[in-house]
C-alpha cells in the first residue's frame, strides 16, 4: 500500500504523537520536594510543582487542536475548586489551557523555521477567591522539527567557463545548497549532490558540491556550451529526504588548438594598370577555427616578383590580408605577378605544437590589365635657353612623347596657354618643336614655365603633359643708373683728401663676369678743381681737394638779427616765454623771403650742390624743403661750431584752412578773439588767463 504526500504526513504526525503520549510523563505536572520555593516574607516552604519542558510537532495538519500536554498541582483535589491560567508567548493565540484540567492544546499550525520554542507563564489559583494556590512558574515549548524544507540553491542558476581540452579533474565551479531543516536533529538538513543533466562530461562531487571535468579533450569547436542539472537531497541522499535542483551552464573558452588554413592553394585576381597606388588589389583570408586573440592573423609576401610592386597588410577587425598597390603598374612592361603569401597566428600555444604548424602558404597571381593611358613626355622637365635678342621664330628646343599602349597611337602637342598668357611661344603640332612668337626681355621675366599638352590622334580624351622651363640669357641692352639722387654736403673746414660721398651704379643686365663700371665727373663739374673723382670700378669717391684760403669775414649783411644765429647747448628752453633766442616768425612761416648770405671762404662753384629756393618748391615737399634750408644756413653761418651740432626747429607747415595752432602766433598778432573765458576753466589755466584775459576779473585770487 502506497501512501501519498497528505497520507504520509498524516502517518508522521501519527508516530509523533504516540512519541509525545508515550512521554506524557515526562510533561505532566510532577511532583517534586527536592526543590524548595522561597517567597520573600514568608518561611520557608517546599515547593509543591515544577514546570518540565513540552515538545510539539511542527506542521500539524488535523482539524482537531493539537495536544501539548497537562499541568497538575498537588493542591488540586479534582473537586473544581482549581483553576489553570496560561499567559506569555502565543497564549490564547496559539496556546490554549483547560482551566479544569490543565490541558494545553495548540490551535494553530506550528512552524520551527519561523519560531523553534515558545516561553509561558502558568499558575493555578482557587477558583472562588481567584487567588493563586500554588506561584506562577515558566516553562517552554520546543517545537519538534521534521523534514518539511527541500534543499534551495539560493545562488543558483549558475554560469561558468573552463579551457577547451581541460584535462579530466578540472574544477568548473561549486554550487551550494541549503536546507532550513534542523542541522542538529536528525539527517533532516545533510545534503548530498548529484548530476541529473551532464554526464558524461561532467560530474560533481557528492558532500561539496565541486562540478568537474569528466572527459578529456573537449573541443569548444565541436561544442562549445553545455547544460548541467545538479540535484542537492537531504536526509543523506535517502529515500524520503527532499531535494532541489539548480542548473549550471558550463561555457569551454577558447585555446589556440587549430591552426590558420587557406581555403584554396592558389587565388587569381585581375586588376588594371591604371589602378593608382595604395590601392586595394584583393582580399583572402585564411580559416581559424579560434577565437580572439587565438585567431589574429600576420600576413607577409614570402616569395614571387611582386615584393616590390605590392604589398600585405591586415584588417584587425576581420583578420583579412589586403593586398595593396606600392607602385604604378604597367602592362606593357609587366603583365603579371606571382606572389607566395604566408598566414600564421600571432599567438601559439606550445601545449598544441604537436598539431602541425600554426601557420600556411597559398599562391597569389595577379593579371594587369591594359589600359588607354595618355602621351608620356621623354622627360618629366625640360630645360632649356634662349637670348632675349633672340628673333620671332626662332627655334628653342623639341620635346617629344609617346603612346605607350601597343596601338602606339600618333600624338600633337600644343601649349597649355595658361601657363603662356602672352604667347611669347609656339610649339609645332607634330614635331613639338618650340620656337619664339614675341620678343624676350629678361629684365621682364627670365624665365618661362610652361606646359605642353601631348594628345593622342585617336583618342583625344587621353592628353599627357610635360613641362619645360625656358631660362632668357642676357645680353648688354640697359644702361646704367645711379643707384640712388645723392645730395651731397661738405664743410667748408673739410680736410684736403677728405672723401666726401660714395656713389654706386646699378645696372638691370647680368652679366656673367658682374658688371664693371666707370665714373667721371660730367660738364662743368668737371673743371671744378676742389673736387676730385676717384673710379674705384665698381663705386666712386668724391673727395676735396681744395686748399683753404684765407680766413676772412664770412658775412656781407651785418644788419642780420644776432638772435638767428645764436645757438645754445646744454640749456632747457623757456618753453612759449621764451622768445629771445630765435626768431619766431621765421619759424613759424616757411614763406619769408630770404636773402642768400655769401661767405667768403667758399667758392661760387659749390652754388652747383645748392637747393633751389622756396618759391620755386611745390608744396608737397614743404617739409623737407624747409630742413634743407635750414642746413643750408646752417652750414653758412658763421657763427656755427667747427663740429657736428643738433638744431631744432618747430615748423608746422603751411596752407592750413585752421590756420596755426599755436599761441606763438598771437604774441605778434592783433586778434579780436575774447579769451575770457579761460577764467572759468579753473586753476589749472590761470596763466593762459593771466596772458589772454581782458580784465582783472579773469585773475584768480
Amino acid at each position: 500500500m502506497k501512501l501519498g504526500k497528505v497520507e504520509f504526513c498524516h502517518f508522521l504526525q501519527i508516530i509523533a504523537l504516540f512519541l509525545c503520549l508515550s512521554g506524557m510523563n515526562l510533561t505532566e505536572l510532577s511532583r517534586s520536594r527536592s526543590k524548595p520555593y522561597f517567597q520573600s516574607g514568608r518561611s520557608r516552604t517546599k515547593r509543591s510543582w515544577v514546570w518540565n519542558q513540552f515538545f510539539v510537532l511542527e506542521e500539524y495538519m488535523g482539524t482537531d487542536p493539537l495536544y501539548v500536554g497537562k499541568l497538575h498541582s498537588d493542591v488540586d483535589k479534582g473537586d473544581g475548586s482549581i483553576k489553570y491560567i496560561l499567559s506569555g508567548e502565543g497564549a490564547s493565540s496559539i496556546f490554549i489551557i483547560d482551566e479544569n484540567t490543565g490541558d494545553i492544546h495548540a490551535t494553530k499550525r506550528l512552524d520551527r523555521e519561523e519560531q523553534a520554542y515558545y516561553t509561558l507563564r502558568a499558575q493555578a489559583l482557587d477558583r472562588l477567591t481567584n487567588k493563586p494556590v500554588e506561584p506562577e512558574s515558566e516553562f517552554v515549548i520546543k517545537i519538534q522539527d521534521i523534514n518539511d524544507n527541500e534543499p534551495k540553491f539560493l545562488d543558483g542558476p549558475y554560469t561558468a567557463g573552463v579551457p577547451e581540452m581541460s584535462p579530466v579533474g578540472t574544477s568548473v565551479v561549486q554550487v551550494t545548497a541549503t536546507d532550513a531543516d534542523d542541522p542538529t536533529y536528525g539527517n533532516s538538513a545533510r545534503v548530498v549532490y548529484s548530476i541529473l543533466q551532464g554526464q558524461p562530461y561532467f560530474s560533481v562531487e557528492p558532500k561539496t558540491g565541486i562540478i568537474k571535468t569528466a572527459l578529456p579533450n573537449m573541443d569548444r569547436e565541436a561544442k562549445d556550451q553545455y547544460l548541467l542539472v545538479i540535484q542537492a537531497k537531504d536526509m543523506v541522499g535517502q529515500n524520503g529526504g527532499l531535494s532541489g535542483t539548480t542548473s549550471v551552464t558550463v561555457t569551454l573558452t577558447d585555446v589556440n588548438d587549430n591552426p590558420p588554413r587557406f581555403p584554396r592553394r592558389s587565388y587569381q585576381y585581375n586588376v588594371p594598370e591604371s589602378l593608382p597606388v595604395a590601392s586595394v588589389v584583393a582580399r583572402l583570408k585564411a580559416v581559424d577555427a579560434d577565437v580572439g586573440l587565438n585567431a589574429e592573423m600576420e600576413y607577409k609576401i614570402v616569395d614571387g616578383d611582386g615584393l616590390g610592386v605590392f604589398k600585405v597588410l591586415v584588417d584587425k577587425e576581420t583578420q583579412e590580408g589586403i593586398i595593396m598597390i606600392q607602385k604604378e603598374l604597367d602592362y606593357e612592361s609587366k603583365a603579371s605577378y606571382t606572389l607566395r603569401i604566408e598566414a600564421a597566428n600571432k599567438q601559439v600555444d606550445p601545449r598544441f605544437l604537436s598539431l602541425g604548424p600554426f601557420s600556411d602558404m597559398t599562391t597569389v597571381k595577379i593579371i594587369v590589365e591594359d589600359v588607354d593611358e595618355p602621351p608620356v613626355f621623354t622627360s618629366r622637365l625640360y630645360s632649356m635657353v634662349v637670348s632675349e635678342a633672340a628673333k620671332v621664330g626662332t627655334i628653342i628646343g623639341t620635346v617629344a612623347a609617346h603612346d605607350p599602349d601597343a596601338s602606339n597611337s600618333p600624338v600633337r602637342y600644343s601649349i597649355d596657354r595658361n601657363t603662356d598668357l602672352e604667347r611669347y611661344f609656339n610649339i609645332d603640332a607634330n614635331s613639338g618643336v618650340i620656337t619664339t612668337a614675341k620678343p624676350l626681355d629678361r629684365e621682364t621675366n627670365a624665365v618661362h614655365n610652361i606646359t605642353v599638352l601631348a594628345m593622342e590622334s585617336q583618342n583625344p580624351s587621353q592628353i599627357g603633359r610635360g613641362y619645360v622651363a625656358i631660362t632668357i640669357l642676357d645680353i648688354n641692352d640697359n644702361a646704367p643708373e645711379f643707384a640712388m639722387d645723392y645730395e651731397t654736403t661738405v664743410c667748408e673746414n673739410a680736410e684736403l683728401g677728405k672723401v666726401i660721398q660714395r656713389i654706386s651704379a646699378i645696372d638691370k643686365d647680368d652679366p656673367p663676369s658682374g658688371h664693371q663700371f666707370s665714373f667721371s665727373l660730367a660738364g662743368e663739374a668737371a673743371n671744378n678743381h676742389n673736387f676730385t673723382l676717384q673710379d674705384n670700378k665698381v663705386l666712386v669717391l668724391l673727395i676735396v681737394t681744395m686748399r683753404r684760403r684765407k680766413k676772412e669775414p664770412l658775412v656781407f649783411d651785418e644788419e642780420r638779427d644776432i638772435r638767428e644765429n645764436i645757438v645754445r647747448y646744454d640749456d632747457e628752453g623757456g618753453g612759449e616765454e621764451d622768445t629771445e633766442a630765435f626768431d619766431m616768425a621765421a619759424l613759424r612761416n616757411l614763406n619769408i623771403i630770404r636773402d642768400t648770405k655769401t661767405r667768403r671762404d667758399v667758392t661760387p662753384e659749390i652754388q652747383f650742390l645748392s637747393r633751389p629756393s622756396f618759391k620755386s618748391i611745390p608744396d608737397n615737399v614743404i617739409f623737407r624743403e624747409f630742413i634743407w634750408e635750414r642746413l643750408k644756413e646752417a652750414d653758412v653761418d658763421p657763427c656755427a661750431p667747427p663740429y657736428d651740432s643738433l638744431q631744432t626747429y618747430a615748423f608746422e607747415g603751411n596752407g592750413s584752412v585752421a590756420e596755426s595752432l599755436s599761441s606763438l602766433d598771437s604774441i605778434s598778432s592783433n586778434s579780436e578773439q575774447n579769451y575770457d573765458y579761460l577764467s572759468d576753466w579753473g586753476p589749472r589755466f590761470k596763466r593762459l588767463a593771466d596772458m589772454y584775459g581782458t580784465g582783472p576779473e579773469n585773475l584768480y585770487s
